[in-house]
């Protein structure tokens, strides 16, 4: 069966959420909900610089993507950070997370952008087979503190 990709509406909430909450347990961490809500709204918001597809394989949402658009002090275009990707288990190894990343390279070259970048745990083996082809590593390290 094929995988269509698309913008999130907001009667996609109800398949959104289970995906949103499985990348949450993937990388053991847990969001509030009420962020999550926030988090929401702002894919719904054109005002706001977030955007979120959905991969659907028949009226089953199988996989989600998240993406930021932002600022740079080193270009004149922005840059845009694909922040979450999660394929659901079982739906893995089959071409979805290319096919959502794919449509973050579509919507940035749509908004002008000159990168789209991203981060994945150093443990995420399996994602990161599939990033060394479509991407390459910058070689950066990330820092970070927590405020």
């Amino acid at each position: 069966m094929s995988i269509e990709i698309r913008p999130v509406v907001a009667a996609d909430h109800p398949a959104w959420l289970p995906l949103w909450q499985g990348y949450q347990r993937f990388y053991m961490t847990e969001i509030p909900a009420e962020t999550s809500a926030v988090t929401w709204q702002r894919f719904l918001d054109p005002a706001e610089p977030m955007g979120a597809a959905l991969a659907w394989q028949g009226d089953q949402a199988i996989g989600l993507v998240h993406w930021v658009i932002h600022r740079s002090t080193w270009t004149t275009g922005d840059y845009c950070y694909l922040q979450d990707l999660f394929v659901a288990k079982g739906q893995r190894s089959g071409g979805v997370g290319r096919q959502l990343i794919q449509h973050v390279y579509e919507q940035a070259r749509a908004a002008g952008c000159s990168r789209v970048h991203w981060l994945t745990h150093e443990s995420n083996s399996q994602a990161k087979l599939l990033y060394e082809r479509i991407g390459e590593r910058s070689g950066f390290v990330q820092y970070r503190k927590l405020l």
